[in-house]
């Protein structure tokens, strides 16, 4: 791997500032890895060389020239194939979709006016519809660290490009866990901002109620710039000087498995170390908020799908429609209830957990690291499982739509990456993404490479 690609967004972006690179070679070493590594994980449906060289030779030139140059000025990017881009096709995974917008999604203009170059679209989930990495259209993503291991999902592709070192920096989705998820299996950070704080036009629903678009990247300093170039500023709220970080006594640690749990332990150890304060607090049982997530997702994913699935549905991949279908049944005042237990719920949470504690530390995902070949979708009931086992450390927070941060915290007994996750009340991105940073600079585990790498 090429010193170039092994740096962080940060890193690189210094590079180019410090005129010690340019946007070409850092264009060209992605392109390289992607032509290795990158078929080997399948982390992009298509590949935009001469763009992406089109757009770094114009970035090198307004830099010779001294004029203006945005924050990402130069920096190679790729995003899940769920955000529009003028004159190219969008499929989100699936072959009903692949017409070719017309507008591009404003979080991508975001992104091209801060000077990002988008290398091309990555791998997802069909409709963004799964946890694991499989999509029969276009082939399973794997991860980097083990490619007979699931990268997660819906993400897929965002992860194994940043992980794999194919690209700097990516936006993804999540609607129960899909940008936490794939971090924690690929061992790289992600942010889901509070819910609505980034905006969705021109993004493929999955749930509207409870989609959030959020970054994906090596570092917590990483997702920082990208957080404001989407968001237009970073959060508001000035970071804790000493934050306290509350421990759930219920629910979120309680099926955690050994390889998973020692990580965490020495991660709480980690942030006490660098002056955080650790209390148990007595959270809400949040098995409530599961089932309403699911009747919101479900029931919000079938009004979408309803007309294709009657008229296409062998153009479906099988755990697409298994997970969709049960919407379907959702009744109307189920769907109300759901929508109407929210406002409560986060009132419950801000007033109880965050009044004792500034951040929550939790799992992101409680086992190993499964296999592909014991998650197919195509396997009658897999998608069930899915979502009972896969979001459970994450959904209930979509529910809520407080902002999570996946950071990686260590390996397992198997070699294979896990992340934790932090949950902050509603709008405290700074402080989620400052207490990331001091937490990365107490520990090594971003300077870490999968193997292929």
């Amino acid at each position: 791997m090429s010193a170039l690609a092994a740096l962080s967004l940060a890193e690189a972006s210094a590079l180019l500032g410090a005129r010690r690179a340019s946007a070409r070679e850092l264009v060209e070493a992605c392109l390289a890895r992607i032509a290795g590594e990158g078929r080997a994980v399948n982390a992009f449906l298509a590949v935009d060389a001469d763009g992406a060289l089109a757009a770094a030779r114009a970035s090198d030139e307004r830099r010779a020239r001294g004029g203006a140059l945005g924050p990402l000025d130069g920096i190679p990017l790729a995003h899940k194939d769920i955000f529009a881009r003028a004159g190219r096709p969008l499929t989100c995974g699936s072959v009903i979709l692949g017409g070719v917008p017309a507008r591009t999604a404003p979080v991508l203009a975001r992104l091209d006016a801060a000077g990002a170059i988008d290398v091309g679209p990555l791998h997802l989930a069909e409709f963004a519809a799964g946890a694991t990495g499989h999509n029969r259209h276009y082939g399973a993503c794997r991860n980097p660290w083990d490619r007979e291991r699931i990268p997660g999902g819906s993400s897929s592709g965002s992860a194994a490009a940043v992980a794999a070192r194919l690209v700097y920096g990516s936006l993804g989705t999540d609607t129960g866990g899909s940008l936490r998820l794939p971090a924690h299996f690929c061992g790289v950070a992600a942010l889901r901002p509070t819910l609505g704080r980034v905006g969705a036009e021109g993004v493929f629903p999955r749930a509207w109620t409870m989609d959030a678009v959020g970054p994906m990247a090596r570092t917590a300093a990483d997702l920082a710039l990208l957080f404001a170039a989407i968001a237009g500023a970073p959060a508001a709220e000035a970071p804790s000087a000493r934050p306290r970080i509350g421990i759930p006594a219920r629910f979120f640690f309680e099926r955690v498995e050994p390889g998973i749990g020692d990580l965490l332990e020495a991660a709480r150890t980690d942030f006490a170390r660098i002056g955080a304060d650790s209390v148990a607090v007595d959270a809400p049982d949040p098995t409530p908020l599961f089932g309403h997530a699911l009747v919101l997702a479900q029931a919000e994913a079938a009004a979408i799908h309803r007309r294709w699935i009657a008229l296409r549905r062998a153009d479906y991949d099988h755990g697409t429609v298994e997970g969709i279908e049960p919407g379907l049944a959702v009744a109307a005042h189920d769907y109300a209830e759901s929508l109407a237990a929210r406002e409560p719920a986060r009132r419950a949470w801000i007033e109880g957990v965050f009044a004792r504690c500034d951040l929550l530390l939790t799992p992101v995902f409680e086992h190993a690291t499964p296999l592909l070949a014991d998650c197919d979708p195509a396997r009658p009931g897999a998608m069930r499982e899915s979502l009972a086992r896969f979001g459970r450390c994450t959904r209930p927070f979509s529910y809520l739509g407080f902002p999570a941060l996946a950071l990686p915290c260590g390996f397992q007994p198997d070699g294979m990456p896990a992340g934790l996750q932090l949950v902050a009340r509603p709008g405290a991105e700074a402080l989620l993404l400052a207490a990331g940073e001091a937490y990365q600079r107490a520990t090594d585990w971003l300077r870490r490479t999968p193997p292929a790498a």
